[in-house]
């Protein structure tokens, strides 16, 4: 047992005796991620504290500046994806980094709702080219037998960057948000830069082959080579609406909790921010727990029914955090919801790449995030919205819960497409 374990590890880290260089593009994607994460997605719930001491905005207005840079990233996506497909990742990481890093260091000057929104613009446009959607492209290329794994294991950066969070609150706790803001955007640029540097297109350019090894060398692989659809091929199938709007109606779910979290439990549940921020951390480490096992799991089982489980997850345990009274209930949202969104996370990669291939895919996301981004955006607002009418969070956490259900339906329905319906690229 023990022996093929190891044969194992060894086939899927070392398949030529050495690392495979795919694994050295999942360090540095994790890498990226985690600086987005620490510094902007997860961290987002302190500052929106901060800002609205300061500034008295509304919980619409700050969650509305969160929306509109997830709007435009929806709307740079097809963009991006041809920018991604057709000059590679590397070029475009540099120009996103260099983007989030000024647009952190803007922030940090803002004095008017205007300058807020438009430092908020710059971050979302380097976050967006410098992050999550362009890394995927090359792992998505480099990885084809054990790409769930590659795609989760990157994400584990996310997930260490959230359980991170408390750093960032003890700076802001410290420094304020202003010097906490300049420093992320200074360590944005110092280490986003070599980690960008580190990321490469296609193995083929390099004298190598995905996963390191030929398909027909892997005795008893079982997989077969997915057929590349184009961007117009792949929406001409059901499954790539499916997919997409399953995806936008779950991250609607993970948005308005990025956003809403730390004030929902410090206004409506007497924590500390520092007791929020704790909450983070928690819901962070079960993500990094189901991502890992979503790697595994994804490579093995059924991506599809995966998804399906996990929006109902997502589900239950948004309903548990509206109607949370005790300290008790809002560990098991958390748990569950870190789980749900971990296992689910690198399956959402991994399946439109299985279903539709590698060449274009950089492409495809692109014109899918412009269907993904509206669960993104409009998670914040609702769940705002309804907390400035109610006084509190209870009926937005409801319907938002009532829309990550019938997200499950979505995925339930998008099945592979059929060979026959995709004609030959000549």
């Amino acid at each position: 047992m023990k022996t093929r374990a190891v044969k194992a590890l060894q086939q899927t880290f070392k398949p030529t005796g050495q690392l495979f260089y795919g694994w050295y593009i999942v360090a540095s994607a994790g890498g990226l991620q985690m600086l987005a994460s620490l510094l902007w997605m997860q961290s987002y719930g302190a500052y929106v504290v901060l800002l609205q001491q300061e500034f008295g905005w509304s919980k619409t207005i700050v969650a509305g500046a969160f929306a509109l840079t997830r709007i435009e990233s929806g709307i740079l996506g097809p963009l991006q994806g041809w920018l991604v497909d057709r000059f590679g990742p590397r070029m475009i990481l540099r120009i996103g980094v260099i983007c989030f890093g000024v647009g952190f260091i803007c922030f940090s000057q803002v004095q008017s709702l205007l300058s807020f929104y438009a430092s908020f613009a710059l971050i979302a446009l380097g976050s967006s080219l410098g992050g999550f959607a362009t890394v995927m492209v090359a792992i998505v290329n480099w990885f084809s037998r054990h790409r769930s794994k590659a795609v989760a294991f990157s994400q584990i950066g996310y997930a260490l960057g959230g359980m991170a969070v408390p750093l960032v609150v003890l700076a802001l706790e410290a420094f304020g948000w202003r010097t906490t803001a300049m420093m992320s955007g200074v360590l944005v640029i110092l280490l986003g830069l070599p980690m960008a540097q580190a990321v490469r297109h296609r193995p083929q350019t390099y004298g190598d082959v995905p996963d390191g090894v030929l398909l027909e060398d892997l005795s008893g692989a079982g997989a077969q080579p997915a057929r590349d659809y184009t961007a117009k091929q792949a929406m001409a199938t059901p499954a790539f609406w499916l997919i997409s709007f399953g995806h936008a109606a779950a991250l609607l779910t993970v948005s308005a909790v990025m956003v809403h979290l730390v004030p929902h439990l410090t206004e409506g549940l007497g924590f500390s921010l520092s007791q929020a921020a704790l909450v983070i951390t928690l819901v962070t480490g079960c993500q990094l727990i189901g991502q890992l096992c979503g790697g595994v799991l994804g490579d093995r089982l059924d991506k599809r029914l995966l998804c399906v489980i996990c929006m109902i997850a997502h589900t239950v345990a948004l309903l548990i955090l509206a109607y949370a009274s005790s300290s008790a209930e809002v560990v098991v949202f958390a748990v569950l919801h870190g789980l749900a969104w971990g296992v689910r996370g690198p399956l959402m990669v991994a399946l439109r790449a299985d279903y539709f291939g590698a060449a274009s895919f950089g492409t495809i996301m692109g014109f899918s995030s412009l269907i993904v981004m509206l669960g993104m955006s409009l998670g914040p607002i609702v769940a705002g919205l309804f907390a400035d009418h109610y006084g509190n969070y209870q009926v937005g956490l409801m319907v938002l819960a009532i829309a990550a259900f019938f997200g499950s339906f979505c995925f339930l329905a998008a099945r592979r497409p059929v060979p026959q319906a995709v004609p030959q690229r000549g």
